[in-house]
């Protein structure tokens, strides 16, 4: 999983780094807001971050903040890492969008439950919006089909959405996954076959 840690300390930033390339992470690092900014508006941009709290010109919760301003999808995970503890400060960082936070100094088996727990998130929201578009797509293809459907009164052609005529059969094959089966109704059999002795039974 691809990473971004803003932090501007260098031994934080050092041991930060080393621990989650020790659980196999691929990480974007960043010193400052603006840069952490920038990354997570990228077009490969990662989507889980850790963000330093107190960190030169934008601080964690204002990165935060603008980011959830944006509308990304799909929304980034974030994990404030800050030295405050205060009931105000969590509230405050939270209130900004942060999704999680973690208190300096922090133990390595918490961060690496709490980035688990990032993913695990992230991998439901993924597969809820894969499940999401597909009912749209379902939905779709059932709203073809409900619609006013253009039909020649005289041969029965169906006009399609690009407006070419077609066949009745070729029209429901191609919006339907209806299989279409040939055959004769007794009013046209009795039409093409006057000699025959037909009645509707037949």
């Amino acid at each position: 999983m691809r990473i971004l840690i803003a932090e501007d300390d260098l031994t934080s930033r050092t041991v930060l780094t080393a621990l989650l390339e020790k659980r196999g992470h691929t990480l974007v690092v960043t010193e400052d807001g603006p840069a952490a900014l920038a990354a997570l508006q990228a077009p490969d941009r990662p989507h889980l971050a850790i963000l330093d709290w107190m960190m030169p010109e934008l601080d964690g919760v204002t990165v935060c903040r603008r980011i959830r301003a944006l509308d990304l999808e799909p929304p980034p995970y974030i994990i404030l890492l800050t030295t405050k503890d205060a009931k105000g400060d969590v509230v405050a960082g939270l209130d900004a969008g942060a999704d999680d936070y973690i208190t300096k100094p922090y133990d390595p088996d918490e961060l690496r439950a709490r980035v688990a727990v990032g993913r695990r998130i992230l991998g439901l929201q993924a597969a809820l919006a894969e499940k999401i578009n597909a009912l749209q797509h379902a939905l779709d293809e059932v709203r073809t089909l409900q619609g006013i459907v253009p039909m020649c009164a005289n041969c029965k052609k169906v006009r399609d959405d690009q407006g070419y005529w077609n066949q009745v059969e070729v029209y429901m094959r191609t919006h339907t996954d209806a299989q279409i089966s040939h055959g004769i109704c007794p009013e046209c059999a009795r039409k093409l076959y006057p000699e025959l002795d037909l009645d509707d039974s037949e």
